[in-house]
């Protein structure tokens, strides 16, 4: 029994380094709304259905504290709407310019397909959204074997199993344990295990790690090292199975689950 198919979550892990275009907007609509919330707030629900993540996000309770403080009240189903209303204009207007795939995902996804190796995967943007982002990732070279998204399944997203159960099922997979879920966020490894599948978490141009590939780069080697551990740390607190530093260190740690599982 070996590893049958991968599935990758798209911003934050296979494009967009660091994860920028959706945590831009999350700051935009709640300043315009008279709320300032910290880039710490904007990314912990990161992986998210995004109106989920809107929501969880109100439901902090220093920007809910926030929200009663300006508004007079507490903030209601209404508010989510109509944030998320702002939300998706913003983000449909900025999203291509974040399609770049992030270093080593080419190489590794043909890598991984020379080996017999089935590419799902899954995301926390809408169908309409994903339509910009495949649309211009496939043009510069990215391109699994199929995607879905919250939209496909009720908007049921992450933390739900089921937009991996889908994956799953049209790419043919026989058990769960023949599966490796990558993703840069807690939610993509809640997502895993709620699976039953291999939780791996990938640490540099990740979400959780929020920097910038400039900013990184820019960064002494004992700096690197820091932010990598503490990034690492949050993944394993949450439960994954494994970490890798970059997608290149994924074909060997398939080689070492296949040994697992042998």
């Amino acid at each position: 029994m070996k590893i049958e198919a991968v599935i990758f979550d798209w911003a934050g892990t296979a494009v967009d380094f660091g994860c920028f275009a959706p945590v831009n907007v999350f700051l935009t609509i709640f300043e315009d709304a008279g709320v300032a919330v910290t880039l710490e707030e904007a990314r912990k629900p990161m992986g998210m259905l995004k109106i989920d993540h809107i929501r969880t996000m109100l439901e902090m309770p220093r920007v809910s504290e926030e929200w009663a403080r300006v508004y007079g009240r507490s903030f209601t189903e209404q508010d989510v709407q109509a944030l998320y209303s702002q939300f998706e204009t913003k983000l449909m207007a900025s999203l291509a310019k974040y399609t770049d795939p992030i270093p080593h995902v080419k190489e590794t996804v043909h890598q991984l397909r020379q080996a017999g190796i089935r590419i799902g995967s899954t995301t926390g943007y809408t169908a309409t959204m994903m339509e910009v982002v495949t649309h211009h990732a496939a043009k510069k070279g990215y391109k699994p074997d199929f995607l879905v998204t919250p939209t496909d399944i009720g908007d049921k997203g992450r933390p739900y199993p089921y937009m991996i159960f889908r994956n799953l099922e049209e790419l043919g997979v026989k058990a769960t344990k023949q599966v490796v879920k990558v993703g840069d966020t807690t939610s993509d490894i809640q997502e895993a295990l709620n699976a039953g599948v291999w939780a791996v978490g990938v640490i540099v141009g990740s979400s959780e790690m929020g920097l910038t590939e400039q900013e990184f780069m820019s960064l002494s080697d004992e700096e690197q090292q820091v932010v990598i551990e503490k990034t690492k740390a949050i993944f394993e607190q949450t439960g994954a199975h494994y970490t890798i530093q970059t997608m290149r260190e994924l074909p060997a740690l398939i080689e070492t689950i296949n040994a697992r599982l042998a």
